[in-house]
């Protein structure tokens, strides 16, 4: 007999094997597991006596909390769709997809209300309106989350014949190109992910695990249903602070955690660390952008934390490939590990050149990453135009280029978009970053092609350097033509204060663009 794979499993299996033990530390607050999977039911039964049915949409714009666990089970039991929105998007952003997905119910932490109170005439689909409030307070026109739940029942609610190719979610893309999509997730996608997460990690019941990536993304969410379903403990952290994860780390023991590279340069960048007695060695995941060598090996030698990347998009919920197997104390070459890494279980990866051939297994051959599985997406809300393009001939086309490595491990050069061409030679902005990265002032850069009335464009780097530092223009690009080939190096240097960022530290390098190619097609 078939069973659907649907995400209900994962509560269901901890609350009945681990009913006592801590689910989630939301600051002061814990709730079992018991009382999670009730919490769970309640809203589900709120939600279903809103008159909210299977298919219909319900967004949520919170930081991480227990109210958002709680709306991930809740949701999907009922067959509802959830759309997560991204907290640092402004309102006409929100106004955007709520209409394009069709939200009928809007889930939001106490902070936004008035972020959407601003855009609520502007919402004709939307029918009812949740704060979700730690203490009582007064939002005119709100349903308060804890009342809802407090007034509903806590059994399990009736829930409709569900199949795992049912969305469970619409996840916008956060913008590494101008316009979201809606990148629609099964249950089956996100319930093979979470199996290869569990693996890939090694997930157990004894695991600590910290979220400070936002579970709006779906690296936040994606280990959600991997830790409930293997009863580890969530701790979910609202900001983000050098001095509060560190706290986090010591106080609660955790073992694993996955975080922005952003995130853990302010640790490494932390004056106090040493204050702070750690008792655990954790499993430090980094998601969203590769992190140099160097930055590997101080994160081991310093603190003595295991490091993990991990490679993959929302559009393959998301776990492609990990850069480590294990988790063995033996210590490996910090430039592997750098790197994307080998495809994770139940994944196949081709890297095609332009025309769709496998490029050589050679250390230098360059192709498109794409990929088979099943934890593929199904698609692009109401865009099937947009689908058809990504996913070709049964392969889902990344727009990531790669080679493969002497390891035979995928390692990310450069997103297509991102090459750039000058004079008829393909550069990748990537390469030049990893070299500048080798320079003490420098803490984060980013290489962009700009315009160049002789060769097209040419590679500009923009830096934010080291406190104290102050390299000079000269200096830097002197650095760059003593490690590589003379066409590759930055043709000039811009110091900035910051540089913009996805959620997960993903360059948004449109937005470093678009200032140097107003009025003319960009590469020329």
């Amino acid at each position: 007999m078939h069973v659907p794979l649907l995400v209900d499993d994962f509560l269901r299996r901890a609350s009945s094997l681990y009913p006592g033990k801590t689910a989630i530390i939301d600051g002061d607050l814990r709730f079992t597991y018991a009382a999670y999977a009730e919490r769970v039911h309640r809203l589900s039964n709120a939600l279903q006596a809103l008159g909210l049915a299977q298919g219909d949409r319900v967004c949520i714009l919170s930081p991480n909390s227990h109210f958002f666990m709680e709306s991930f089970y809740a949701t999907a039991q009922l067959g509802l769709i959830l759309v997560p929105l991204n907290y640092r998007l402004i309102p006409e952003d929100h106004e955007y997809i709520i209409n394009h997905a069709g939200v009928k119910a809007v889930l939001v932490d106490y902070e936004y209300v008035p972020m959407i109170d601003a855009i609520r005439d502007q919402l004709p689909a939307v029918e009812h309106w949740v704060v979700a409030a730690y203490e009582p307070g007064d939002y005119p026109g709100w349903l308060d989350w804890n009342t809802l739940v407090a007034e509903a029942s806590p059994e399990p609610p009736s829930c409709p014949e569900r199949d795992e190719n049912d969305l469970v979610s619409i996840n916008y893309t956060s913008g590494t190109t101008s316009r979201p999509k809606g990148v629609m997730l099964t249950h089956r996608n996100v319930y093979i992910n979470a199996y290869g997460l569990i693996a890939c990690w090694q997930i157990a019941h004894e695991d600590v695990t910290m979220w400070t990536l936002p579970m709006f993304h779906c690296n936040g969410w994606g280990g959600v249903y991997a830790f409930t379903g293997m009863g580890a403990t969530h701790v979910v952290v609202r900001t983000i602070d050098a001095r509060v994860i560190c706290s986090i780390v010591e106080q609660e023991k955790i073992t694993i955690a996955c975080m922005a590279p952003t995130v853990l340069r302010t640790i490494l960048d932390y004056d106090d660390k040493a204050s702070h007695a750690f008792t655990t060695a954790p499993r430090f995941v980094l998601a969203g952008a590769p992190p140099p060598a160097a930055f590997i090996e101080q994160l081991e030698e310093e603190f003595g934390w295991h490091f993990l990347q991990i490679y993959g998009l929302t559009e393959t919920a998301p776990l492609l490939t990990s850069s480590q197997v294990d988790f063995a104390t033996e210590k490996c070459d910090y430039q592997r590990r750098s790197r994307a890494g080998v495809p994770a279980l139940g994944v196949e990866i081709r890297l095609l050149d332009d025309d769709g051939n496998l490029v050589p297994r050679d250390n230098q051959s360059i192709g498109e990453v794409c990929a088979r599985s099943n934890v593929v997406f199904k698609g692009y809300w109401e865009q099937p135009d947009q689908t058809e393009h990504a996913i070709r001939n049964g392969f889902f086309h990344t727009g990531d280029l790669a080679i493969w490595d002497e390891f035979d491990n995928i390692h990310i050069v450069d997103r297509k978009k991102d090459v750039i061409i000058s004079g008829g030679e393909n550069i990748s902005s990537a390469n030049i970053e990893d070299t500048l990265y080798k320079h003490p002032a420098v803490m984060e850069c980013a290489v962009i092609g700009v315009p160049h009335d002789k060769w097209g464009e040419t590679p500009k780097a923009l830096i934010v350097v080291r406190e104290n530092a102050s390299p000079t223009e000269a200096e830097i690009i002197a650095h760059c033509r003593d490690n590589m080939a003379h066409f590759k190096c930055p043709t000039s240097v811009e110091f900035v204060e910051a540089l913009p960022r996805t959620a997960t530290g993903k360059l948004q390098k449109f937005k470093l663009r678009e200032q140097y190619w107003q009025g003319r097609k960009v590469g020329g």
